[in-house]
């Protein structure tokens, strides 16, 4: 049987922890900032978990 692919648009977006937890980005960062208050940009730009009904799918993406 072949080797497993990795999805690579996956893999450069998410992080795996050391404890195997899976991080990601939030969204609403990258554009049309200025009407976006500074607190709210803040909070936007901490790394979140996955929801847990997706964490089994981006796993099987990233061939884990």
């Amino acid at each position: 049987m072949p080797k497993m692919k990795t999805d690579r648009g996956a893999a450069k977006r998410v992080k795996v922890t050391g404890t195997g937890r899976l991080r990601r980005l939030q969204q609403n960062r990258s554009h049309i900032l200025e009407k976006k208050s500074s607190t709210r940009k803040r909070r936007l730009d901490r790394e979140v978990d996955f929801a847990k009904g997706d964490e089994r799918k981006v796993k099987a993406m990233l061939g884990r």
